[in-house]
């Protein structure tokens, strides 16, 4: 690495930054963006846990003391989704106008007003509602951190690269899900944090009292915030290319593509997080015999562990091809849920299947689906920022070498801005998708309406993707 490079990683301001340019990625490039990259994936794993804690933590509360009806505690679990869904509007914008070093190290830090606040809350069943509600809010800001992650890292890679790295960057903090789900009820038993952690809760169990500590759920993450905001600002890179005014970023909302592939994330990571979000309480209410925490964190997990596999699979073979027969298999799969739900009361259930139902068929098929939404998400994440760099390479056709260059650099932009819009328009699910259950359920009886209006939407996103990105001579083929 000569001088000037070196002293540019020394002001962790890349002034320099040409990853299409193989000799600079071979010699430099593919280093740093790694460790941009391997830094970014615990910092949106702790986004994603803080982003979900209430789905561990409203289902305490009652036993703790704090006397809020179901409706309240259903707007605790659900405010959350809305709020980082709104959140992620605006850090879709943030990394031209602050920078990738500085915005993920200062996010990542915001993660400990809602953890420590949640924390010191529990622990007083006087806490009042608004209180709780303004935390769930607050929340939100692990679910911002997405948009402004994924628009980061698609700076540091070639246009050939991108699809693993966004898959890698988001699946692995998409575990944040599942591990919060999973690790929150252990924690909350023993006393972890010591003199830390403050005085144990005594709630009955199974008739006898038995020593919690909720706040666990919430101060378990603290010093990880804390090390990885820390390490954040010292070891990442701010991209100089990457500046742009809003002006320039907000040129997305003109193209067409971008509300194209926001409405096809809504159908992958919409459904990823709405289905983990749901997916304990549709079990509860279609399987009472089944205990859900046994089983729910499981669907996360594969979900997100298969995103990478999205992004590299459509690295090579075209991430149109790739999202196209993802939904189909997400519309068969709904279908399956159908057989495999009890034959209630709803008149929308399939005539045919087990009246009884099968829990184990249903865990399979939603498993099908949570591994479907995660490979679609990888490759929906590697068509964006490939459309926009294609469509400004085509307005650059004639230009000389200057030009040709800056049109690729205003389609890096530009991507990275769609990157981060369709990750806050497709996160709006984490609320629709138990929404649609609960007004299923209350109208019908059953969840089959939702579910039905899910396989509908999916035969529209194969079509959609078919027509401009998967068939041959598509508009757009990517």
């Amino acid at each position: 690495m000569n001088s000037t490079a070196k002293q540019e990683r020394l002001s962790r301001t890349l002034k320099i930054w040409t990853p299409e340019d193989k000799a600079f990625w071979d010699q430099q490039g593919e280093a740093i963006a790694k460790l941009n990259l391997w830094i970014s994936v615990p910092a949106l794993f702790l986004a994603f846990a803080i982003w979900q804690v209430w789905s561990v933590v409203a289902v305490s509360l009652p036993s703790l003391g704090f006397k809020y009806s179901t409706n309240q505690l259903f707007w605790l679990a659900a405010a959350p989704a809305l709020s980082g869904a709104t959140l992620r509007i605006f850090y879709s914008f943030m990394i031209p106008l602050v920078g990738g070093r500085r915005w993920t190290a200062i996010s990542t830090a915001t993660l400990l007003i809602p953890a420590l606040g949640i924390g010191f809350a529990v622990q007083d069943n006087a806490t009042t509602y608004p209180t709780m509600l303004v935390l769930a809010l607050l929340c939100g800001l692990g679910g911002g951190n997405f948009s402004s992650s994924m628009a980061n890292i698609s700076y540091f890679f070639p246009k050939d690269r991108k699809g693993s790295a966004l898959g890698v960057n988001a699946g692995l903090g998409n575990l944040g899900v599942s591990v919060v789900q999973f690790l929150s009820p252990i924690v909350v038993t023993v006393g972890v944090l010591g003199i830390f952690g403050g005085e144990p809760q005594t709630i009955l169990r199974q008739g006898r009292e038995v020593q919690v500590w909720t706040q666990n759920a919430a101060f378990i993450w603290v010093p990880w915030i804390v090390l990885t905001a820390v390490v954040a600002w010292f070891s990442m890179n701010d991209v100089a290319d990457a500046k742009a005014p809003f002006a320039a970023q907000a040129a997305i909302f003109t193209e067409k593509h971008n509300w194209l592939m926001c409405l096809l994330y809504l159908g992958t990571f919409g459904s990823f997080i709405g289905f983990a979000a749901g997916f304990p309480l549709l079990i509860k209410s279609q399987f009472p015999q089944v205990n859900p925490l046994a089983y729910a964190w499981l669907g996360p997990l594969v979900g997100a562990l298969i995103r990478p596999l999205g992004g590299w699979v459509s690295d090579k073979v075209g991430g149109g091809v790739v999202t196209m027969w993802n939904f189909v298999v997400m519309a068969c799969a709904v279908l399956g849920v159908l057989y495999f739900l009890p034959k209630g009361s709803s008149g929308f259930a399939l005539p045919f299947g087990p009246a009884d139902g099968s829990f184990t068929g249903f865990f399979l098929m939603f498993l099908v689906l949570f591994v479907a939404t995660g490979i679609g998400n990888g490759s929906t994440f590697r068509m964006i920022p490939v459309i926009f760099n294609e469509l400004k390479i085509r307005e650059a056709a004639g230009r000389d070498g200057t030009g040709r260059a800056a049109a690729a650099k205003e389609g890096n932009v530009l991507g990275a801005a769609a990157v981060g819009f369709a990750g806050a328009f497709g996160a709006y699910g984490g609320f629709f998708i138990p929404k649609s259950y609960g007004s299923s359920i209350a109208a019908t009886g059953g969840p089959e309406v939702a579910l039905w209006i899910f396989a509908a939407f999916y035969l529209l996103c194969v079509v959609i993707t078919w027509w401009f990105y998967g068939r041959r001579n598509a508009e757009m083929p990517c």
